[in-house]
């Protein structure tokens, strides 16, 4: 069976960046478990898997417009550290959620920190990166009227919400 629009797909995949270093895999896990063209892994990965089948291996190098999107630097800003709750440790790396003036959570990534100011960055990690997959299709499958219905795969023994 190809991979199509409303197929639930099973994937082993590692990704790397340009450096080749590892960023992420699922090799020594489950496999990633997705429902194909719902939006849940990343536009050029999706692309680059449709028409392929179980066994299947494929190498794909996606530009960041396809991937997580340009590095923006407006989504960069200094905040005051007293701003931060007392108590917190910062360390430059770490993720942080605030809600941003319409009250929506905004998760950022410390990137710096001084005396007086903490350097927030809300782009996506992987953002202006070029992403390497190495990727194998485990399984690929017709989607259940539920899976469609809920608009994400279920794992094959059974899921409850």
């Amino acid at each position: 069976m190809e991979i199509s629009t409303d197929r639930v797909v099973s994937i082993h995949y590692t990704l790397r960046d340009d450096a080749q270093v590892e960023l992420d895999s699922s090799r020594d896990t489950d496999p990633l478990l997705y429902l194909h063209g719902h939006s849940q892994i990343v536009p050029g990965l999706e692309r680059a898997l449709a028409g392929k089948k179980t066994g299947d291996k494929i190498l794909a190098s996606i530009q960041p417009e396809d991937g997580y999107g340009d590095y923006d630097s407006q989504l960069t800003s200094s905040v005051a550290r007293k701003q931060f709750p007392k108590g917190v440790s910062l360390n430059v790396g770490e993720m942080f959620e605030f809600s941003n003036a319409q009250g929506e959570p905004v998760v950022v990534r410390i990137a710096a920190i001084d005396a007086d100011t903490v350097t927030v960055d809300a782009n996506h990690p992987l953002a202006g990166k070029v992403l390497h997959f190495d990727v194998e299709i485990v399984d690929v499958r017709s989607a259940t009227k539920e899976e469609l219905a809920h608009g994400h795969a279920h794992p094959g023994d059974g899921y409850s919400h």
